[in-house]
């Protein structure tokens, strides 16, 4: 049911959002300029370039667009699973379902801020990698608190705290490894297939979590907690191997001479393989 209204927002959404600001008919000259200008200084947006398999195969054969797959992959998990099931957590420490239901607003209201201070200081200062690793650590912590606690229902503000832990490090860390390869990956074409590979390789991990917190296994739920442990501990792998591969092409580039540095403006735009081009890590 709560997903009604995401369907028929997406239906009516298809006739009036707009792909460029060249098609955009409700807009004047004057913003459409501004937008030009924005877009231009943003990314690589304002390119007009034609969609061919040799990008989508770019976006194949480039290792980084796996590598933020999997960074959403060791993500997801623990975020579908924490979503889904943490009204069932609480409720199992002796809750009643009704207040289990009460109590999952603390926890998210907690991540809100999280996510909220982690983007904005993410972009700040042009640094992903870091802040995704810190967020996931974090949210280990809290799957630790859960781990650990060996009497749930003895001791339910225990495991009700790690659920903070958890919650205030799985948001931002999510959000900033879904924004990754929209900030880093480019030409459009590439873009846009980098992105669906990530959340196609992302939403395994969501298939494989919910087949973990079996009635069974309340209040500890040992497997669904340890599989999520281990998930944010990938994470954080993975997230470390592209911060070394993205840094190390940044120094590769930085390295190329002055007169490449300056081509000036290319008719067929390379994207993120052009020399000037420089990655978030």
């Amino acid at each position: 049911m709560e997903g009604i209204a995401t369907v028929v927002i997406a239906i009516g959404a298809y006739w009036f959002i707009q792909n460029y600001p060249d098609t955009a008919k409700f807009v004047s000259d004057k913003e459409r300029r501004f937008i030009r200008a924005r877009l231009a200084a943003d990314s690589d947006a304002t390119h007009n370039e034609k969609f061919t398999w040799g990008n989508v195969m770019d976006a194949i054969k480039d290792p980084k667009c796996w590598l933020y797959g999997l960074g959403f992959h060791t993500m997801s998990l623990p975020l579908y699973t924490f979503s889904l099931f943490i009204p069932t957590i609480i409720r199992n420490l002796g809750y009643t379902a009704a207040v289990a239901q009460l109590l999952t607003i603390p926890p998210y209201a907690v991540a809100f801020v999280t996510t909220l201070t982690v983007a904005i200081y993410s972009e700040r200062t042009g640094r992903r990698a870091f802040f995704i690793m810190g967020s996931s650590a974090f949210a280990a912590i809290g799957y630790i608190i859960l781990l650990a606690n060996g009497d749930p229902t003895g001791k339910p503000g225990v495991s009700y705290l790690g659920t903070f832990f958890a919650a205030a490090g799985i948001y931002p860390s999510t959000a900033l490894v879904l924004s990754w390869p929209a900030i880093n990956v480019s030409g459009q074409t590439k873009r846009a297939v980098g992105n669906a590979m990530q959340i196609t390789i992302g939403n395994l991990g969501a298939v494989l979590g919910t087949q973990l917190y079996r009635a069974n296994d309340g209040p500890r739920y040992f497997v669904g907690h340890s599989f999520a442990l281990g998930y944010l501990i990938a994470n954080i792998v993975v997230c470390g191997i592209l911060y070394i591969v993205l840094k190390r092409e940044n120094t590769r580039r930085e390295a190329i001479a002055p007169e490449v540095q300056a081509i000036g403006d290319l008719e067929d735009w390379p994207g993120d393989k052009d020399p000037r081009w420089r990655f978030q890590y």
